[in-house]
Protein backbone atom coordinates (compact mmCIF):
# COMPACT_ATOMS: atom_id res chain seq x y z
CA UNK A 1 0.00 0.00 0.00
CA UNK A 2 1.16 3.32 -1.11
CA UNK A 3 2.20 6.29 1.65
CA UNK A 4 -0.66 9.10 2.02
CA UNK A 5 0.96 12.16 -0.22
CA UNK A 6 0.79 15.07 1.57
CA UNK A 7 0.14 18.64 -0.08
CA UNK A 8 2.72 20.15 -1.23
CA UNK A 9 2.09 23.80 -3.65
CA UNK A 10 4.85 21.85 -6.10
CA UNK A 11 2.16 18.91 -6.80
CA UNK A 12 -0.66 21.43 -7.72
CA UNK A 13 2.12 23.41 -10.05
CA UNK A 14 3.10 19.87 -11.29
CA UNK A 15 -0.66 18.67 -12.15
CA UNK A 16 -0.91 21.96 -13.78
CA UNK A 17 1.63 22.01 -16.14
CA UNK A 18 0.92 18.54 -16.76
CA UNK A 19 -2.70 19.30 -18.13
CA UNK A 20 -1.70 22.45 -19.99
CA UNK A 21 0.98 20.51 -22.07
CA UNK A 22 -0.18 17.12 -22.26
CA UNK A 23 1.43 15.21 -25.60
CA UNK A 24 0.46 11.49 -24.56
CA UNK A 25 -1.46 9.32 -26.55
CA UNK A 26 -5.54 9.83 -25.75
CA UNK A 27 -7.15 12.23 -23.36
CA UNK A 28 -4.67 13.85 -20.22
CA UNK A 29 -6.25 12.20 -17.43
CA UNK A 30 -6.06 12.82 -13.11
CA UNK A 31 -5.20 9.02 -13.00
CA UNK A 32 -2.74 9.15 -15.96
CA UNK A 33 -1.18 12.50 -13.35
CA UNK A 34 -1.63 10.16 -10.64
CA UNK A 35 0.98 7.20 -11.95
CA UNK A 36 3.20 9.70 -13.18
CA UNK A 37 3.99 11.26 -10.12
CA UNK A 38 3.27 7.92 -7.86
CA UNK A 39 0.15 9.09 -6.04
CA UNK A 40 -3.63 8.12 -6.58
CA UNK A 41 -6.43 8.99 -7.16
CA UNK A 42 -7.32 9.28 -3.81
CA UNK A 43 -4.64 11.35 -3.08
CA UNK A 44 -5.45 13.62 -5.49
CA UNK A 45 -9.18 13.70 -4.48
CA UNK A 46 -8.14 13.75 -1.01
CA UNK A 47 -6.06 17.20 -1.80
CA UNK A 48 -9.14 18.56 -3.24
CA UNK A 49 -9.62 20.29 0.68
CA UNK A 50 -6.84 22.57 0.49
CA UNK A 51 -8.48 25.14 -1.21
CA UNK A 52 -4.98 25.74 -3.25
CA UNK A 53 -5.16 22.32 -4.83
CA UNK A 54 -8.54 22.67 -5.29
CA UNK A 55 -8.49 25.79 -7.59
CA UNK A 56 -5.82 23.80 -9.47
CA UNK A 57 -7.70 20.42 -9.69
CA UNK A 58 -10.89 22.50 -11.01
CA UNK A 59 -8.86 24.32 -13.73
CA UNK A 60 -7.10 21.16 -15.10
CA UNK A 61 -10.99 20.12 -15.33
CA UNK A 62 -11.47 22.99 -17.52
CA UNK A 63 -8.81 22.27 -19.40
CA UNK A 64 -9.49 18.30 -19.81
CA UNK A 65 -12.86 19.93 -21.24
CA UNK A 66 -11.54 21.94 -23.94
CA UNK A 67 -8.90 19.38 -24.68
CA UNK A 68 -11.87 17.29 -25.83
CA UNK A 69 -14.06 19.57 -27.42
CA UNK A 70 -11.08 20.49 -29.06
CA UNK A 71 -10.25 17.14 -30.71
CA UNK A 72 -14.23 16.77 -31.48
CA UNK A 73 -13.98 19.73 -33.27
CA UNK A 74 -10.77 18.61 -35.24
CA UNK A 75 -12.46 15.44 -35.60
CA UNK A 76 -9.73 13.95 -34.05
CA UNK A 77 -12.04 12.63 -31.81
CA UNK A 78 -15.50 10.78 -32.21
CA UNK A 79 -18.37 13.43 -31.22
CA UNK A 80 -20.31 10.89 -29.43
CA UNK A 81 -17.74 9.57 -27.14
CA UNK A 82 -16.76 13.21 -26.46
CA UNK A 83 -20.06 13.83 -24.91
CA UNK A 84 -20.73 10.78 -23.66
CA UNK A 85 -17.16 11.83 -21.70
CA UNK A 86 -18.06 15.23 -21.00
CA UNK A 87 -21.91 14.23 -19.82
CA UNK A 88 -20.55 11.76 -17.46
CA UNK A 89 -17.86 14.48 -15.64
CA UNK A 90 -20.80 16.95 -14.99
CA UNK A 91 -23.08 14.04 -13.60
CA UNK A 92 -19.48 13.68 -11.42
CA UNK A 93 -19.07 17.15 -10.00
CA UNK A 94 -23.24 17.74 -9.69
CA UNK A 95 -22.99 14.87 -7.74
CA UNK A 96 -19.98 16.35 -5.52
CA UNK A 97 -21.49 19.56 -5.21
CA UNK A 98 -24.36 18.37 -3.82
CA UNK A 99 -22.47 16.63 -1.01
CA UNK A 100 -20.69 20.01 -0.44
CA UNK A 101 -23.77 21.97 0.17
CA UNK A 102 -25.53 18.81 2.20
CA UNK A 103 -26.95 20.68 5.53
CA UNK A 104 -28.66 19.35 8.42
CA UNK A 105 -30.78 21.72 10.81
CA UNK A 106 -32.15 20.84 13.29
CA UNK A 107 -34.05 22.98 15.83
CA UNK A 108 -35.10 22.38 19.64
CA UNK A 109 -38.03 23.79 21.16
Amino acid sequence: MKKKVAYSPDLAKRMYLFFIEYSGSGVPSFSKFARQTGTTLADLERLRKVKKFNRAYLECQEIRRDYLIDRALEKRFDASFTKFLLSAEAEQTESDSEKEFLLHLEVKE
